[in-house]
């Protein structure tokens, strides 16, 4: 349940990155404020239960994989290789920290 709130984070994430690039009214603001408090609320709460480093670095990289797929999908960022494969590696080094840390068992 707690790896799933720091997915679910995750994918909150890539919304109010979004919406910081689309604010422009105070309807729009609060929106992207909301859903800010929302994201840390749920990675403040696995982090009482799982590894905080390990659990920052997920959060993160789902945040930068999915905000980079979403530039390059709807909002028109050129697609580059480079970029890509940065991303790859990125996620390649979040599975290993993930398989390479320990957790306590509740």
């Amino acid at each position: 349940m707690q790896w799933f709130k720091v997915i679910l984070a995750g994918l909150i994430e890539i919304l109010w990155v979004t919406g910081l690039n689309a604010a422009d009214s105070l309807l729009s603001w609060t929106g992207t404020i909301i859903v800010i408090i929302i994201s840390f609320f749920l990675v403040i709460s696995a982090c009482k239960y799982l590894p905080v480093g390990t659990v920052y670095a997920v959060f993160v990289g789902i945040g930068a994989v999915g905000t980079v797929a979403v530039d390059m999908i709807f909002l028109g960022d050129p697609f580059n290789f480079l970029k890509v494969g940065l991303i790859i590696l990125l996620v390649i080094g979040i599975i290993g920290l993930k398989l390479s840390t320990e957790e306590a068992e509740s």
